[in-house]
C-alpha cells in the first residue's frame, strides 16, 4: 500500500510544473523562461494592477474591480473567465496560454493582475505611475490556503504533507517567494507610489466600506444600490459557484477541484484547523523576528 503511494506520488510530481530562481525568488519553470520578456513589459499609464501574495484574496479583488469598472453589471462580468478579463501578467502554462500575451491584446484602460514582491515588478509600473492596488491577508490563514492550493494545481510543484509545507512556508521556499519580503515590500512602496493597500480581514468583516475605498481609488462613484449588488455578488458563497470567477472551467489535468476547491473556505482563522500548539509557537516567534521592522500589523481571527 505504502509503495503504490508513493508510486502516484511520483507519477504526480512528475506531471507538475518544475520551478527555478529569478534573482533568488521560486517561480514555475515557464515563468523563468520569458523572464526578460515579463521584466521590460510596458505597462500604460492608465494599467490598474492588482497585486498580492498567492491566495491572499486575488479573485475576489479581481471580481470587485470588474464589477466598480462595469457599475456593478453583473451580465458584463460574465463576459469570460477572470483570467482572461484580467490577465496574470507573469503566468505562463502550455494549457491556459500566456499572460504576458493576453495582456498586450488587451484594449486600455487594461486591469491586470501580479504575484510579484515589489523588487520582481516590471519597473515600467512605477515609472509610469500606475494605480497599483494591494491585498494583503494574515499569514497563517495565507499558509493553509496555499497549502491546499498547491494541493489541487498542478501548474505549481507538490507540497507535500502539511508538516513539510509549514517549513517551506516558514522558509519562504516558496513560489513568488518569501510572504514577509512580500508585504512588507509593498507596504514600503505604498507611500512613495499610487498603492492602495488592502487586508483582507478588513474586507471580510467591512465588505461595503472596503469596496467604496477600492471604488474611490479607481475614480468610479458608486450608489449605494450598486454597491450592494457588488456586495452580494462577490460574497463567497455567491463566488463559488460563479464559473466565471471559481476556476471550474480550467481543465481539470491543471486544476483538480475535487482534491481542494480553488474557493475553499474564504474565511479568517481556519489555521487553528491545521496549525499544532508547537507550529503555533513556532510561526508566532519566527513571526514577531520578521515583522520587528515594520509598521505592519495583521488580525488572526
Amino acid at each position: 500500500m505504502a509503495l503504490n503511494k508513493m508510486k502516484d506520488l511520483k507519477i504526480e510530481e512528475q506531471e507538475r510544473i518544475t520551478v527555478d530562481y529569478v534573482k533568488g525568488i521560486l517561480q514555475p519553470t515557464p515563468t523563468c523562461e520569458v523572464w526578460d520578456q515579463i521584466w521590460n513589459f510596458q505597462a500604460k499609464p492608465d494599467d490598474l494592477l492588482i497585486s498580492t501574495y498567492p491566495k491572499a484574496g486575488t479573485t475576489w479583488a479581481q471580481e470587485i474591480v470588474d464589477l466598480i469598472q462595469n457599475n456593478g453589471d453583473i451580465e458584463k462580468s460574465k463576459r469570460a473567465p477572470i483570467h482572461v478579463r484580467i490577465p496574470f501578467i507573469e503566468w505562463v502554462h502550455p494549457a491556459i496560454g500566456s499572460g504576458l500575451e493576453k495582456a498586450n491584446a488587451l484594449p486600455s484602460p487594461r486591469t491586470l493582475k501580479t504575484h510579484l514582491p515589489i523588487d520582481l515588478l516590471p519597473p515600467s509600473f512605477l515609472e509610469k505611475n500606475c494605480k497599483i492596488i494591494y491585498v494583503a491577508r494574515n499569514p497563517k490563514d495565507n499558509m493553509v490556503s496555499y497549502y491546499h492550493f498547491h494541493r489541487m494545481n498542478k501548474a505549481l510543484p507538490h507540497p507535500g504533507t502539511w508538516e513539510e509545507y509549514f517549513e517551506s512556508f516558514l522558509a519562504g521556499k516558496v513560489c513568488w517567494g518569501s510572504w514577509y519580503d512580500h508585504v512588507k515590500g509593498w507596504w514600503k512602496a505604498k507611500d512613495q507610489h499610487r498603492i492602495l493597500y488592502l487586508f483582507y480581514e478588513d474586507m471580510k468583516k467591512n465588505p461595503k466600506d472596503e469596496i467604496q475605498k477600492l471604488a474611490k481609488f479607481i475614480g468610479n462613484n458608486l450608489d449605494d444600490e450598486v454597491l450592494d449588488r457588488i456586495v452580494h455578488h462577490t460574497s463567497f458563497d455567491v463566488m463559488k459557484l460563479n464559473p466565471m470567477a471559481n476556476y471550474s472551467l480550467v481543465p481539470v489535468e491543471i486544476m483538480n477541484h475535487s482534491i481542494s476547491p480553488f474557493m475553499r473556505k474564504g474565511s479568517v482563522g481556519d489555521w487553528k484547523n491545521y496549525f499544532t500548539v508547537a507550529q503555533n509557537e513556532r510561526f508566532d516567534e519566527d513571526y514577531k523576528k520578521n515583522m520587528e521592522d515594520t509598521s505592519l500589523s495583521f488580525q488572526f481571527q
